[in-house]
């Protein structure tokens, strides 16, 4: 299962990225995550629904300085297969 998620809020430059990829590895998820030009973070993970849902849970609270206003999730199928769980540039 996939979860393709957008994340907009401060949440750039507070190390949400870092913080994401230290959660998905601890959680045995794999994919990436990138900063887009408009101020949000992408993720794409792959995984066990019940492990998606636990990161999910971070994505809504996010490191410390950070400031989530809004978490928007699509479920996919997973296509991609991935070999670990990457920080994008």
């Amino acid at each position: 299962m996939n979860a393709h998620i957008f994340i907009q809020g401060f949440v750039q430059g507070v190390g949400f990225r870092q913080a994401i990829k230290k959660k998905a590895n601890a959680l045995g998820l794999r994919g990436w995550v990138k900063n887009l030009p408009d101020g949000r973070v992408e993720v794409l993970i792959n995984g066990g629904k019940k492990e998606i849902e636990e990161i999910l849970k971070f994505c809504h609270k996010g490191p410390f300085l950070a400031e989530v206003k809004e978490v928007d999730i699509s479920w996919e199928k997973a296509k991609d297969r991935f070999e670990d769980f990457k920080i994008l540039s």
